[in-house]
């Protein structure tokens, strides 16, 4: 490992980085629901929703998981000295805390926990991830997001 690349991993370390603000409304779950062909009531009927403990559709879990991906592309953090491509590895942990209102905001906080040398060329990240919802007290997602870097 060069120096540049080991002075970039101690400083990343144990940085965060927060997205801005995103909308999850109706018309976003709604796609999703098409996408995923995953149409339960509480996702997409406003109406019978409105009757559950929810008061209203809520966002897919899965969805949320899959806005951390566009809400990461968004922070200011650097990029990795000679890296060619970085791809997703999964994660060690999901868990969905908290449902998503239909029209609430949401935004992430990445924290750098481990980025680490995992063979030749190839730098393994794992990065702690909390998505907030604006003006709730629990999360609605926390998470260990893995990502493997080739350079």
């Amino acid at each position: 490992m060069n120096s540049e690349l080991a002075d970039f991993i101690r400083a990343e370390k144990g940085r965060s980085y927060r997205s801005d603000w995103l909308t999850v409304d109706q018309a976003l779950i709604d796609r999703f629901a098409d996408t995923t062909r995953d149409w339960m009531f509480l996702h997409v009927d406003p109406v019978k929703a409105a009757e559950t403990e929810f008061g209203g559709t809520i966002a897919h879990g899965f969805l949320l998981l899959s806005l951390l991906a566009p809400l990461r592309s968004e922070t200011p953090r650097p990029r990795l000295p000679g890296m060619r491509m970085g791809v997703n590895y999964g994660f060690d942990k999901i868990r969905f805390i908290s449902p998503v209102r239909s029209g609430s905001r949401v935004r992430a906080t990445f924290m750098i926990a481990e980025l680490a040398q995992d063979g030749p060329g190839k730098i393994r990240e794992a990065m702690d991830v909390t998505l907030e919802v604006e003006g709730m007290e629990r999360p609605a997602v926390v998470a260990r997001w893995l990502t493997m870097y080739l350079l």
